[in-house]
């Protein structure tokens, strides 16, 4: 950072290597969908030498080649590593998707990077969700930086921009946002767009040409320099504001000139705290160029000003057990705690584990122990167990590079850990220890499925262990109540990933079905039933008749069972066979099929036979007195309603309530949360929300979060049971 005319030759074909954490920066790239990630990606990779002009590694493959439902769908879908050396730094930029359903592929960067690059859209601007992002890294202090792409866009203002940038990310200190370079201009086009050819940098008021297709450095024409006066001043203001060396302000203040070495360094060390924000312009190679419009800056900027693993605290650390241990210091000498960040499954390898080496060295071969968070309500297994790893590689487009080692801040991809889930920790097996995990969000998006053919039934179940072993974000549900297998997504992007995965990776053709929710039954009222099991054949006869009563129950009660029975009209031996059969009748339902739950049921009269009367009769007379009594009787259907916490900005809090009282929903109270949100709680019909996940996301601009939880069943409206009970008839 701070204006070099570099070019340093780039190393295509060799994988990017690091022998020790200070020669490390991880970053994640972080911004909406279509902001230009990817190119920009690429953009780098090429000024770095990784690939050739045509954006190829040297087999022949894009640096952006990883997925064939990626290719499919035109857009990115998961985390993707890319490696690349520049000026004997090597650099691991995580590029993650834009989209809101793959979130927790953000997430896993985000853990597995030590600063963010917020890519911003010129064209587009800056999106909530992308807010809320940045307002997560700094409540973590992690270093971020914010890149302006799509500059060739009509109407594209890279000033108006900045500003944008500095009231949405700097909300704390607007002057903390500020650009290092300004974008220079050719000539105007037919369209009046005047194409972006090059920077002028702030600091050394010394211009960058890229108009040539290469890099060339020279002093800016005397009467650019009144045009650049104002954004210097305010930058270098920013810059001392920050700095640790408080006589700075009273010397610039006093009128002295700040040599440009002192503002580099201090700028450098306020990104790396977390405190400044630089921003830039980036721009697309031309056809045949060697170098993206600011790239080589962007370059800079990482390997300058983003902090190295030795200044990032690695997150806190126990046994399996509990108990606490000391923080992993980054040391590739000390103990190895290693944590999977992302788990793929590949044709020709089987699963590859995406590692992030928080202390210690990882080697091939070596045997690790393998310690998870027992995510069982996601479907995923607990884990405590001790594995040997296979190759270490780094990957690159389509290639897997083999790599000797991967020490201590370093991210490597790992062959045949085939135990290993998303969110695992690796450390070594004479010294178990287990990672804190990461925040996940629920997933609350249901999709019901069913094999589609016999064959597909078989390979099912493998192939959705294996699908949720990848994703921590999805739940894996197989519902007692419904019978149904239910993948929980995050939205339906999300859903359609899973499907395709399901089908062209684990070959298994599922179809999707309709997704019923848990409903139960009552009675409206007493009702009384007699049951009668008389059956007299050639040898041992069968004889039991009992007589209940039925009454409701408050909500929440379940199923009360009495005995009332006088002069042993039903022998004691029998009374427990008669409630197991009306339990077992209230389980599988009357009127819809839906359990009984909620009432009282008094057995007080009843005959038996001395000889034919058993266990076996007096459970079926138990059942057929049950479903006597609700023959004559009203039966209402219950519903699950479940508390729903909707977090929006305060200018959507009028469309969710409107929303949630249209979906028969109670609004039961209000909160401010910071930073301008408010919380709403309702309690709304499960039925009412299925669709609630991507239906919020539309409302509230992808700015909604939302959590629900199962509060209570309760009656539903007349007019829709007697539907729904028509739809399942």
């Amino acid at each position: 950072m701070g204006d070099k005319a570099s070019t340093h030759p780039g190393a295509a074909g060799r994988a990017a290597t690091a022998d020790r954490p200070a020669s490390i920066r991880n970053v994640v790239l972080v911004g909406h969908s279509g902001s230009g990630k990817t190119t920009l990606v690429e953009a780098l990779a090429l000024t770095a030498g990784a690939v050739n002009r045509a954006g190829r590694v040297e087999d022949g493959t894009a640096v952006s080649d990883h997925d064939e439902i990626e290719h499919r769908q035109q857009r990115s879908v998961q985390l993707s590593l890319v490696p690349l050396q520049w000026d004997g730094i090597k650099i691991n930029i995580l590029d993650t998707p834009g989209y809101a359903d793959f979130v927790g592929e953000l997430r896993a960067g985000l853990r597995a990077a030590d600063a963010a690059l917020f890519v911003v859209s010129a064209a587009d601007g800056v999106d909530g969700a992308t807010r809320m992002v940045w307002e997560e890294c700094a409540a973590v202090g992690m270093p971020r930086a914010i890149v302006v792409t799509h500059l060739e866009a009509a109407r594209a203002d890279f000033t108006e921009m900045t500003r944008i940038c500095a009231d949405a990310f700097g909300a704390e200190d607007p002057d903390a946002v500020l650009p290092l370079y300004l974008p220079l201009h050719g000539a105007q086009g037919p369209d009046g767009h005047a194409p972006v050819t090059g920077l002028v940098g702030l600091l050394s008021q010394r211009v960058f040409d890229y108009a040539s297709g290469e890099r060339k450095e020279s002093e800016p024409d005397p009467e650019r320099l009144p045009a650049i006066e104002d954004a210097r001043n305010r930058l270098i203001e920013g810059i001392i504001a920050e700095s640790e060396d408080e006589s700075l302000m009273d010397r610039y203040l006093g009128g002295e000139d700040i040599d440009q070495k002192t503002l580099v360094d201090d700028l450098e060390r306020a990104v790396a705290r977390g405190t400044f924000h630089p921003v830039l312009a980036a721009a697309p190679a031309a056809e045949g160029a060697r170098h993206g419009i600011g790239t080589v800056e962007l370059l800079e900027l990482i390997t300058g000003g983003f902090p190295t693993p030795l200044e990032r605290e690695a997150p806190p650390v126990t046994t399996p057990q509990g108990a606490e241990r000391a923080t992993p210091v980054c040391d590739p000498e000390g103990p190895l705690v290693a944590e999977v960040v992302k788990t793929s499954s590949d044709p020709y390898v089987g699963r590859v584990s995406l590692v992030r080496v928080f202390s210690g060295t990882l080697r091939p071969d070596a045997t690790v122990h393998v310690s998870g968070h027992g995510l069982a309500d996601r479907g995923h297994e607990d884990h405590d167990l001790d594995e040997r790893i296979g190759a270490l590689s780094a990957p690159f487009g389509k290639q897997q590079r083999v790599l000797s080692s991967c020490i201590a801040g370093d991210l490597a991809c790992v062959a045949r850990l085939t135990r290993a889930e998303t969110g695992d920790t690796l450390s070594a097996k004479d010294d178990p220890l287990l990672m804190q995990a990461w925040s996940m969000p629920d997933p609350l998006l249901p999709l019901a499925i069913q094999a589609h053919s016999k064959p597909d039934e078989d390979k099912l179940s493998q192939g959705l262990a294996r699908l949720v072993a990848e994703d921590p974000t999805m739940r894996l549900e197989h519902n007692q109540d419904t019978h149904q297998v239910v993948l929980w997504c995050l939205g339906e992007a999300h859903a359609d990933v899973a499907l395709e995965r399901l089908r062209s990776r684990y070959g298994v053709q599922v179809d999707v079905v309709a997704h019923r929710v848990a409903m139960r039954e009552t009675f409206a009222g007493k009702a009384a039933g007699r049951g009668r099991h008389v059956k007299q054949s050639g040898g041992h006869g069968q004889y039991a008749i009992c007589e209940i009563e039925v009454e409701p129950l408050p909500g929440g009660s379940g199923i009360e069972f009495v005995d009332k029975v006088v002069g042993g009209a039903v022998p004691r031996q029998f009374i427990p066979s008669v409630e197991k059969g009306v339990r077992a009748q209230a389980q599988r339902g009357l009127a819809s099929g839906h359990p009984i739950v909620d009432v009282r049921v008094t057995l007080h009269d009843g005959k038996a036979h001395s000889v034919d009367s058993s266990d076996a009769a007096f459970q079926t007379a138990g059942a057929l007195a049950l479903r006597e009594a609700a023959a004559d009787a009203a039966i209402h259907l219950l519903e699950p309603v479940a508390e729903v916490r909707v977090l929006v900005p305060d200018e959507f809090v009028g469309a969710v309530m409107s929303d949630l009282a249209g979906r028969r929903g109670r609004v039961v109270g209000t909160e401010q949360s910071p930073g301008g949100r408010t919380l709403v709680r309702a309690e709304v019909p499960d039925i009412e929300i299925g669709r609630y996940a991507v239906d919020l996301r539309s409302l509230s601009h992808g700015t909604g979060r939302f959590g629900r939880s199962y509060v209570r069943h309760e009656p539903m409206p007349a007019a829709l049971a007697a539907k729904l009970r028509e739809e399942e008839a």
